[in-house]
């Protein structure tokens, strides 16, 4: 904790993943969730969003949650503003890009690109594609093949009901493609592959130094792997009751499920007692 008790931090801003923390299994904000963010504001704590999500997947949240800051999409592939505006986007390696999509497919999974602003797959049966174009609010863009877009590709996702082949192919290109891409499991059926510093953990250092607030007084949410990357950064990190077991291990705290408003009590425990105001 960086040389403070975790009981004494102050907290000056939250960041939070969205599926499987946020929102609910129904991809909606609860009420208590709504005003749980409404009170972080009134103290002056910073409330920011990460996700894996596509900007136009994240747009559902800037309204009922009041959202000013700029949210990392694809986790932190492209930071937007809250109007969808792009002003910071990291492609994955052109040269790399196809070596990716070659792995995963050869470990079984389907795989589905995004550029900032479109999805594109290649087969619209895929496991989860519905349900993908359900949560993001959009339809993707079926195509014969992903050659055209590798030159502007800001994640790969790869695709698979079999957890296990899933996660070997997190290893694999981890183990190939490691200095040049950020390869973690946003949900134990999706790998996303993004640019090395496309990562939670990133996002918490670049929120800390563009807003000025010490990552020792930045609290995380999360549920999957690739949130116990910002959880590693941050000085107090809360896992969700969905998560699994081994994600749970690496957060300060862990509370109730996203279907049991785990977020909103979290925040309530755990930051408003210690909430300072940001220096912004």
């Amino acid at each position: 904790m960086n040389g403070m008790s975790e009981q004494t931090t102050p907290i000056a801003a939250v960041l939070t993943d969205v599926d499987g923390t946020l929102v609910t299994g129904q991809k909606t904000l609860t009420p208590r969730t709504i005003d749980a963010v409404r009170r972080l504001d009134e103290r002056g704590v910073l409330f920011a969003i990460t996700s894996g999500r596509p900007p136009r997947g994240m747009r559902m949240l800037v309204e009922p949650l009041g959202v000013h800051m700029p949210m990392a999409a694809f986790n932190g592939g492209a930071i937007v503003l809250p109007d969808l505006t792009v002003f910071d986007e990291r492609d994955i390696p052109a040269d790399v890009a196809p070596g990716v999509i070659e792995t995963c497919r050869g470990h079984g999974l389907y795989v589905w690109i995004y550029t900032a602003t479109e999805w594109y797959l290649t087969d619209p049966t895929a496991p989860h594609a519905e349900r993908e174009a359900d949560t993001c609010r959009f339809p993707p863009t079926v195509v014969p093949d992903y050659d055209p877009y590798l030159d502007r590709v800001v994640k790969i996702v790869g695709v698979g009901d079999d957890h296990d082949l899933v996660a070997r192919a997190e290893l694999a290109v981890q183990q190939r493609y490691g200095t040049h891409v950020s390869a973690a499991r946003s949900q134990p059926h999706y790998l996303d592959v993004t640019h090395p510093t496309a990562n939670k953990g990133v996002v918490v250092d670049r929120l800390s130094d563009r807003f000025s607030v010490p990552r020792e007084q930045i609290a995380t949410f999360g549920d999957q792997d690739s949130d116990t990357l910002m959880f590693r950064r941050s000085g107090i990190s809360v896992a969700m009751g969905n998560a699994d077991e081994a994600v749970q291990r690496q957060a300060t705290y862990v509370t109730g499920s996203n279907e049991q408003d785990g977020f909103a009590d979290a925040v309530e425990r755990y930051v408003l007692p210690r909430a300072v105001a940001a220096p912004v």
